[in-house]
């Protein structure tokens, strides 16, 4: 045995015993005192004794049968979700296969919610997805599937009036107005044929809306169709309707029944300004020499979308060394369109694909002879460039003749109403 240790731990634990059994005849001296003198002094309190410490209540997951809501976060995909989320890849596989809404899964969007319920193996029984509060994707397990339905619900309708004046901006006027951007962007889509929305507003510009405003449950949702609308461009004015035709198909026409749309669009790409017009006899910017410029350079950042500005068929889809990535549509036997210096061609683009106006071809870059990010834009009529700003377009398909009573009996309400708010706006006004 070691002794050092052994001579150190002996003494310490000589005391110890003393003052335990020195605490021990104390207790039992007083207790003694206190009998022998008839004492009522209150019994020695002990200290209470030590009792075992509850753990903290820990959170537990839901239950089985509770409903969980997740939503959707900038940059999250569905697959990020069910990682996050703890749910089986296995199960995400059956979901967005589940034909046919299951594919609609891949378009969720930051703010959008899903609520969704598991059995206690954790396996997922049921999803529910709105991307607007009138609209439900729900899917159910069936066996080893999802079984997929759409659930729509009718809103509360009321027709309202809105008027705004530019000053800066076509969206800082519909704010003022209280109208949010979509609502603007759709009546910039509406007249889009007819006015350029980034190079002919002006100030003082001005524009009368009749639309739908929309309740569930008596609480405001948000804007629905524009009804009617005018929209005044450097004095000129311009009126539109919204006629639904024998086929549910609704579209936009002017008082007279000619299609607001118009064959082709006048840009077809949101630009931030035209880099170089047209003009035959321009003196090239690299080369500084006399080369004609038989389209319109739309600057725009790289990745923006390049539309088909009309219904039409891709004849080419290549790439040179001065145009770089380029398209080229024909549409009918008149026209035909190209599309220079892309950064790349939209999914499926090639010869011989049929595309409809609006469809994304391409995106913006600056491929082959470019200064910079940029869409030069072609327009040809029998063969012979035509300036695209100037051009007259051909009208798209009007009112059919045999709708004609039935387009009135359904838009001239709209419009004699529309007029009615804009002359009590202007008296208004001159008050």
């Amino acid at each position: 045995m070691n002794s050092s240790r052994y001579s150190t731990a002996y003494p310490l634990g000589i005391a110890l015993v003393c003052v335990c059994l020195c605490a021990f005849g104390i207790v039992r001296y007083e207790g003694r005192l206190d009998a022998e003198a008839g004492s009522a002094a209150a019994p020695i309190s002990l200290p209470p004794p030590i009792l075992p410490i509850a753990p903290l209540p820990q959170a537990s997951a839901p239950p089985a049968d509770a409903n969980q809501t997740v939503v959707v976060q900038p940059g999250d995909s569905l697959a990020l979700i069910f990682s996050r989320e703890g749910l089986s890849a296995q199960s995400l596989h059956r979901l967005v296969n589940a034909n046919p809404l299951g594919a609609q899964l891949a378009k969720i969007a930051p703010g959008e919610e899903f609520s969704f319920l598991r059995d206690e193996d954790d396996r997922l029984q049921s999803l529910s997805y709105s991307p607007n509060p009138l609209r439900t994707l729900k899917f159910s397990r069936e066996g080893s599937r999802f079984r997929g339905e759409e659930i729509i619900l009718e809103p509360q309708r009321k027709t309202v009036y809105k008027h705004g004046i530019i000053d800066h901006s076509l969206f800082t006027a519909s704010q003022r107005a209280g109208l949010p951007d979509l609502v603007a962007m759709e009546l910039a889509r509406i007249f889009q044929w007819d006015i350029d929305f980034v190079l002919d507003i002006r100030d003082g510009d001005s524009f009368y809306v009749l639309l739908e405003e929309e309740y569930l449950e008596g609480e405001f949702i948000g804007f629905g169709n524009i009804l009617a609308a005018e929209f005044i461009n450097q004095g000129d004015s311009y009126r539109a309707a919204r006629y639904v035709g024998p086929n549910d198909e609704a579209n936009y026409f002017d008082p007279k029944g000619r299609s607001m749309r118009k064959a082709f669009l006048r840009a077809p790409v949101s630009f931030t300004r035209i880099s170089s017009n047209f003009n035959l006899r321009r003196k090239h910017p690299l080369w500084k020499s006399s080369m004609p410029h038989r389209g319109i350079d739309y600057a725009a950042p790289r990745g923006t979308p390049i539309l088909a500005s009309g219904d039409g068929v891709v004849t080419k889809a290549s790439k040179t060394r001065a145009n770089g990535n380029y398209v080229v549509l024909r549409h009918g036997e008149q026209f035909v369109t190209k599309y220079l210096h892309m950064s790349r061609f939209a999914r499926g683009i090639r010869a011989g694909k049929r595309v409809q106006q609006g469809d994304t071809i391409g995106y913006v870059g600056a491929t082959g002879w470019a200064t910079g990010p940029h869409l030069h834009y072609e327009f040809l009529v029998n063969g012979v460039h035509q300036n695209p700003r100037t051009v007259k377009l051909p009208d798209a398909e009007p009112v059919p003749a045999a709708e004609a009573e039935r387009f009135q009996e359904s838009t001239a309400p709209l419009l004699a109403s529309l007029s009615a708010h804009r002359n009590q706006s202007l008296l208004a006004v001159g008050r």
